[in-house]
């Protein structure tokens, strides 16, 4: 097993030209009342930040400096209230910020786990599990940062250099423009070190995704790595994904680190160049001591918001990045849809017709070509051949789960395809060769089927599959945790509650894919007897391995090579003496040697 997948992301190479940067602001819009009170608030502590410099320095010429003691006293008492008034503006934006925070990540993932809802079954063949958990993860998390904390920052940051720059123009408009001239420089700094972040910080998130995977794939295959001591293999691989992670990292890293004491230098070239012209002035009159205490102040004031706007916008490289493949997860365009003035039916009951069907996963390598099939409503139809011969897609193409290249799927005549997906899967009952429940207990698994059944509903559909003996076992009964997966259970008792499930669903249409294989005799006479009833007016359709669950089929087909290659009930396919006939004769003496302990037996007549 190798964590290198085949999976290829999309790769985003483009430069940040605002329009990734616009959807992430749109995130924030519908809570456009907490973002406006959280804009006030910081707006408000920001520039309270910078007035009391100005106070400072009135308190320095116009109050301590002339030893006017009713303007120090005027001066101190405003200082106080508006401290009163910053402490209350403080607590409003971190609150705000923190829900605003909240409600943008619960956005993020809703509409991304809604999509998933409708992508078709395609898209989760191809895309691993770990891409798409990242994304509703850590990548989630990281926008939400940015629209909030980084909104935070840049919106402190500008006021006070806004601030700033409109009380140094006050005290020494000459000595304000000589400051401003770094503010180009660093555009200039800033625009060349945007390109080289972002690159890396898109490599991070790519890594980010595959290593997400690697975890999803050893937790939940650490029984096969154990059974086959891959331990250290699997170390050696998921060693290799981390190195390329911390590379990519520690580039991305040091170009970030490489950022910020570029504009500290470029930064102290203005502070420089305040305290030598600024003390120039002081020996001449044309400023007074406290306003190049001030003038110094200010500086500061903006030195820091420049800083931390560097330090936002390299971490700004990151959350784009991470928006990227959010919204690449979004835009995902399903395979299958609705269409136009598609009907939205109670019931899917009538003949079936499959009419000269294509189909192929890669186009190259067709699974059906020019496959034809008619079932009679109520008719119980088998599947059996070898594997890969095209079953389970007969059965997927049938629930819509990939539609026909070519050809047509019409139940009573019509095309399947005017029904809406809700319409013809809402009235599917599947078990499928590995159940797979929820974590909860017994009973909301088996109300997954039908969620307004009630107890004894509930209760009534587990007697009908088989289950309820086993359930009033349990210590908790129907009220017993089933672990995440069913894990707490057994397969055979996980195919049961999957097969009360189906039953209280109450489907129009049946479907069992190799429900039995994985089960010991005992349950499999169980399983059976629940399909018998379950199959009662109902079309069904069965694939199975242990040809033993099939004899009472209408119709047997067997696949071979995405077409059919015999079809007839068991007796009839026995008598012709053909692959089914050699299939099953095969089965039945595998069984009696099980049983018996030898091959020296004769072939079943």
């Amino acid at each position: 097993m190798s964590y290198q997948t085949t999976f290829e992301e999309e790769e985003f190479t483009t430069t940040f030209n605002g329009q990734t940067m616009l959807r992430i602001l749109k995130q924030v819009t519908p809570h456009w009342p907490w973002l406006i009170g959280f804009l006030v608030t910081i707006s408000i502590v920001s520039g309270l930040d910078s007035y009391f410099t100005y106070l400072s320095k009135r308190i320095i010429d116009e109050g301590i400096g002339v030893g006017n003691i009713e303007v120090l006293q005027e001066i101190l008492t405003q200082y106080g209230l508006l401290i009163l008034v910053q402490a209350a503006s403080v607590f409003g934006f971190i609150y705000l910020a923190g829900v605003l925070g909240e409600r943008v990540r619960y956005d993020l993932r809703k509409k991304m786990f809604g999509h998933l809802q409708e992508l078709s079954l395609a898209y989760y063949s191809q895309t691993p599990v770990g891409w798409i958990m990242s994304r509703v993860t850590s990548d989630s998390e990281r926008v939400s940062e940015l629209v909030t904390w980084g909104l935070l920052d840049i919106t402190w940051g500008i006021i006070n250099i806004v601030t700033a720059a409109f009380f140094m123009f006050r005290i020494h408009w000459r000595l304000a423009l000589i400051v401003f001239t770094i503010v180009p420089i660093l555009i200039v700094v800033a625009t060349a070190f945007k390109k080289k972040i972002i690159v890396q910080y898109r490599q991070v998130r790519k890594i980010n995704s595959k290593i997400t995977g690697a975890y999803n794939e050893n937790i939940t295959g650490v029984r096969v790595a154990k059974a086959f001591s891959r331990e250290n293999q699997n170390m050696q691989e998921f060693g290799q994904l981390t190195s390329e992670m911390y590379q990519a990292g520690y580039r991305a890293a040091w170009l970030s680190a490489l950022f910020l004491p570029t504009v500290l230098i470029i930064s102290a070239l203005a502070l420089g160049s305040v305290v030598w012209y600024g003390g120039l002035q002081a020996t001449v009159g044309g400023m007074t001591i406290g306003g190049i205490q001030a003038f110094i102040s200010y500086i500061t004031f903006m030195i820091w918001p420049i800083q931390d706007l560097a330090r936002v916008y390299a971490e700004m490289q990151r959350s784009i990045a991470s928006a990227e493949r959010i919204f690449s997860l979004i835009d995902t365009v399903p395979d299958i849809v609705n269409l136009p003035n598609s009907i939205d039916t109670s019931n899917i009951r009538g003949d079936i017709a499959f009419d000269h069907v294509d189909f192929y996963y890669e186009e190259d390598d067709p699974v059906l070509e020019d496959f034809d099939l008619q079932i009679k409503q109520g008719e119980t139809i088998a599947l059996v051949g070898p594997t890969g011969g095209g079953k389970t897609t007969i059965v997927n193409l049938l629930c819509r789960f990939f539609e026909p290249r070519r050809g047509s799927i019409k139940i009573s005549g019509q095309d399947y395809t005017e029904l809406t997906l809700h319409a013809l899967q809402s009235r599917i009952g599947i078990v499928l060769q590995t159940p797979h429940l929820f974590s909860g207990p017994v009973r909301e698994n088996i109300r997954y089927g039908k969620l307004e059944a009630t107890d004894m509903e509930v209760e009534e559909a587990a007697k009908l599959a088989g289950a309820h003996d086993f359930i009033t076992t349990l210590e908790k009964g129907y009220d017993e945790e089933v672990g995440e997966g069913g894990g707490l259970l057994s397969t055979g008792q996980k195919q049961l509650i999957s097969l009360a499930r189906a039953v209280l669903r109450g489907p129009d249409l049946f479907i069992m894919d190799e429900a039995t294989s994985s089960v010991d005799t005992l349950t499999e006479a169980l399983i059976q007897r629940g399909m018998e009833h379950l199959m009662e007016g109902r079309t069904s359709f069965i694939i199975a391995h242990r040809l033993s669950t099939i004899k009472r089929a209408d119709r047997i087909l067997f696949i071979r090579d995405g077409a059919i290659a015999e079809m007839g009930s068991h007796a009839e396919l026995l008598r012709a003496k053909g692959q089914y006939y050699r299939l099953y004769t095969q089965q039945f003496r595998s069984e009696l040697a099980q049983e018996y302990g030898t091959l020296e037996l004769g072939v079943a007549r």
